[in-house]
């Protein structure tokens, strides 16, 4: 062969390099341009914070409703002020879009997009499944492409991966491809770039690639061995979580019976300066991850023919745990009032996952409200944060429900009981004790509220 045809054949490697290292500087600069995939909880927060940092940003979404108000510069998240998405509009450098064409102009994607699971448990992997189709229709030569949607190890690369090279670019070469599991918490104290980022990627170019974009990003990159790890520890971080929920729940059912208060124990526990980690009782899991990871574990365990017993023993605790609030509202209002569920008054406190939020996704308030009207109760509810209860897909019957106005003064006449499922910190808890005689708190909301003795009771 002769030398130029020798020249011919390194030339591929060298443009290739070449392509790699110019994307790598623009993500050290903040010159490139970020897409990120759904406009929620976790979209909104990394887009603010890409923009924080310098990057051009585009966030898409298939509703065209956010969209428009996003554009417009109100956020459509109550955690977020509008003036953070106002900022970004005024210099230009953020937009909304719903058309997933407009791919093709943007040097990394973020798919933030929901993976919550089906009426079996299974995941629904449909969200992310038709994005990465849409990403894969819009693919150009060198972008980066990163997964942060909750799911089991292994999808990055059974599910993203072939819908990208369906394209005719190969992962690891054309383009490249990281999975960064969210870490976002509504409401907490914690911005987006104050969290670590960990990162994985299957082949070295893909991960150096993500961990220079994350890298400017946030202030803090955790690098592990590949998507399936990171994956991986997404899950165990929520199923910790999860497991420890359901024994403080399970140890709240044994305490009681005992006369022992758990909130008092927990607390006294947490004095201890290594070897315990305080947990909380409450009324069930919510929100988009803890309820749900441990189910995608589960499921995909099964296909390894590997048990996770100690999994799915905690998923059931929790699940079972609205059940559990109804029993316990049922036992207080027959000891208290002699009356049942059926025809008593009850206002729910709270109907959102965890307090100070807006988020209804998988909370147990609308188990134990359409629970208490099966039994025959009257339900309503006060939330400062839900004013409506929005479309859900398991609970279509309470879509459009309004929140009562805050008349504690009136609550006597028109309730038997209030039921505390979410600890707004709005709410005065004292309020609700000058007017009803029964308040049963799942959240320890009532703590150093005087009232009188029976009033309250903890379930």
């Amino acid at each position: 062969m002769s030398l130029a045809g020798h020249d011919e054949i390194k030339s591929v490697p060298e443009r290739r390099s070449s392509r790699i290292g110019e994307l790598a500087a623009k993500f050290r600069s903040g010159n490139a341009t970020v897409g990120v995939v759904g406009m929620g909880y976790v979209g909104q927060p990394l887009a603010i914070t890409a923009h924080e940092k310098g990057f051009q940003v585009v966030g898409f979404d298939i509703d065209a409703e956010r969209v428009a108000a996003l554009n417009r510069g109100h956020s459509t998240i109550r955690t977020i002020p509008d003036a953070r998405i106002a900022t970004m509009l005024l210099d230009r450098r953020f937009r909304a879009t719903s058309n997933l064409d407009e791919i093709a102009n943007v040097d990394v994607v973020i798919i933030c997009v929901p993976t919550p699971l089906n009426k079996y448990r299974e995941p629904d992997l449909s969200h992310v499944r038709r994005t990465a189709e849409s990403v894969g229709a819009a693919l150009r030569l060198n972008q980066l492409i990163c997964l942060e949607s909750t799911t089991y190890p292994g999808c990055t690369v059974e599910v993203v991966k072939p819908a990208l090279e369906a394209s005719g670019l190969r992962v690891g070469s054309d383009v490249f491809l990281a999975y960064s599991p969210e870490r976002e918490d509504p409401g907490s104290k914690f911005r987006t770039s104050e969290i670590p980022k960990v990162v994985g990627a299957d082949d070295p170019d893909s991960r150096m690639l993500a961990e220079t974009f994350y890298g400017r990003l946030v202030d803090r990159v955790v690098p592990v061995t590949n998507m399936a790890t990171a994956e991986a520890v997404k899950l165990s971080e929520n199923i910790f979580r999860c497991v420890n929920i359901a024994l403080v729940n399970e140890l709240k059912h044994i305490f009681a019976h005992m006369g022992i208060d758990t909130w008092e124990v927990i607390d006294a526990a947490a004095t201890k300066p290594f070897g315990y980690m305080p947990f909380y009782p409450g009324p069930g899991l919510g929100g988009h991850c803890v309820p749900i990871d441990p189910f995608y574990l589960s499921w995909k365990a099964r296909e390894h023919e590997v048990p996770a017993r100690f999994i799915e023993l905690a998923g059931e605790i929790n699940t079972a745990e609205p059940l559990q609030v109804v029993a316990a509202l049922a036992s207080a209002l027959s000891a208290k009032k002699r009356k049942s569920l059926n025809g008593s008054r009850i206002l729910l406190v709270g109907v959102a996952y965890k307090r100070n939020v807006d988020d209804l996704r998988e909370s147990p308030a609308l188990t134990i409200f359409r629970q208490l009207e099966a039994k025959g109760a009257a339900v309503s509810f006060y939330d400062p944060w839900v004013p409506v209860i929005p479309e859900t897909r398991e609970f279509p019957q309470l879509a459009g429900r309004s929140s009562v106005v805050w008349k504690p003064e009136s609550f006597g006449a028109q309730f038997d009981a209030a039921l505390i499922v979410t600890d707004h910190d709005a709410v005065d808890y004292r309020a609700l004790t000058r007017s009803l005689d029964l308040i049963v708190d799942t959240r320890n909301a009532m703590c150093g509220v005087p009232a009188q003795p029976d009033v309250v009771v903890k379930a």
